[in-house]
């Protein structure tokens, strides 16, 4: 009798389970764009925010130096070791493999002996400045989902600036200031990610944590993400849903984590000293060993998929839409304005789907397999859905909620999702009780 009771519980759970894995978890991965529901009227698709996972986007970047003759070994020429004036006889010559440190070896794989890095030229003409600009590009609006993470195989820089650009290259702003001091250097006073809070986490800061010269065990630079997660997710992220929704409602807190382009400004190579020693100018130049850069690509909510064509990252877009970052409706799909999809509800989210023009349905509004009314719905007669109390609009995609002065609180918002999964399972549970009693 147990064991049949055992099986009858285990089999009801496979099917609850088979039935609930396309849905997000309470958090919110945003990993479906759609799932099938069972209703009345039969099987319906559900419309959900999705996005595309979090990878390592130093694969697709395209890499440029300013000024493009700037690295080491053409013609060759000889540097000291680092921290060591009286020891030059290391050698960088761009026509010898070995001896060459191109670019492209500040983004291959790391754990080699000896360590691959990217050279720049000493420090000969000194006292003209040794300035250096790297950009990263895309081609492709990029979401930063971690620390930007930079590794120098020379110390640090004395002075560097990390920029950022929302517009393909065109356009520059300051992503932070590194310097050994930072008043003398940026007439700017030195701060922390610490320092900041939710209300001052946009601020552009001038930190000194990162340009300590040539400690040997000290040539990371970071750009901290995560740090200005917690902000809003707390210490260890678990409260991702804070951090969603201020995404969803705070553009430039939103705009803050996106780019199109990264360039490191590196203005002054690390020296060690309050003064440059001139009899030794072969002991200044920037290397780089490592370049981390994760994120996603930015598909407004609208795809989980995002490839690579012709070497441009492109969103697999759903919902109707489409273009790179799925920005704009499909043709016969513009039956109302675009529209980016939405985090809110937790955990959901909202789909904001792209409809049939008017001109290519006639007078279909909802149907049961490609536009069906949203958020539990029902689609009467093709021609209008009848929506729960606490949804409206032609596809029951809004919040009654947002309209009041007051728009919506979290837990109004959160009132609203379906937990049709979870009665499901309570309902099939007690079905069971009573045929094992």
């Amino acid at each position: 009798m147990y064991l049949s009771r055992f099986l009858s519980l285990h089999a009801l759970w496979v099917t609850v389970s088979s039935m609930m894995q396309h849905y997000p978890s309470v958090w919110g991965h945003y990993d479906v764009c759609k799932t099938q529901i069972y209703t009345e009227e039969g099987k319906v698709w559900d419309y959900m925010a999705c996005q595309p996972e979090a990878r390592d986007m130093i694969k697709y970047v395209r890499v440029t130096l300013d000024p493009p003759d700037i690295t080491c070994g053409d013609p060759p020429e000889t540097f000291c070791a680092m921290g060591n004036p009286y020891m030059c006889n290391n050698e960088c010559d761009a026509s010898t493999q070995e001896l060459a440190h191109p670019p492209e070896l500040m983004f291959d794989l790391e754990g080699r002996h000896p360590s691959t890095f990217w050279q720049s030229t000493t420090w000969k003409d000194y006292p003209k400045p040794l300035h250096v600009n790297i950009t990263l590009s895309w081609n492709k609006t990029i979401e930063l989902t971690d620390n930007i993470v930079i590794t120098f195989e020379s110390g640090r820089p004395d002075q560097m600036i990390l920029e950022k650009s929302l517009d393909y290259g065109r356009t520059w702003q300051p992503y932070q200031y590194y310097a050994t001091d930072c008043l003398d250097a940026f007439h700017m006073d030195p701060k922390s990610v610490r320092d900041l809070s939710q209300h001052t986490v946009l601020e552009i800061i001038c930190t000194e944590e990162y340009s300590t010269g040539y400690m040997t065990n000290s040539k990371i630079i970071h750009f901290e993400i995560k740090d200005r997660f917690a902000f809003f997710a707390g210490p260890r992220l678990h409260n991702m849903a804070s951090l969603y929704g201020q995404l969803d409602t705070t553009k430039k807190l939103r705009d803050f984590f996106t780019i199109t382009d990264l360039r490191i400004r590196l203005l002054r190579p690390a020296t060690g000293e309050i003064y440059v020693d001139e009899q030794h100018l072969a002991r200044y130049f920037y290397a780089i060993s490592d370049i981390r850069v994760y994120g996603r690509c930015k598909c407004n909510l609208h795809a989980t998929g995002c490839k690579e064509e012709n070497k441009r990252l492109l969103c697999e877009c759903e919902h109707n839409t489409t273009g790179p970052d799925c920005g704009k409706c499909k043709k016969n799909y513009q039956g109302r304005p675009w529209s980016p999809g939405s985090y809110l509800p937790i955990p959901k989210g909202t789909a904001n789907i792209c409809i049939p023009s008017i001109s290519s349905i006639g007078t279909n509004v909802c149907d049961n397999e490609l536009l069906h009314c949203q958020n539990g719905g029902t689609c009467v007669n093709n021609v209008r859905c009848q929506c729960p109390p606490a949804y409206t609009g032609i596809l029951c995609e809004k919040l009654k909620c947002e309209r009041d002065p007051g728009g919506c609180s979290q837990s109004s918002a959160q009132g609203a999702i379906s937990h049709g999964p979870l009665l499901l399972l309570m309902a099939l549970l007690g079905t069971a009780g009573l045929h094992m009693c």
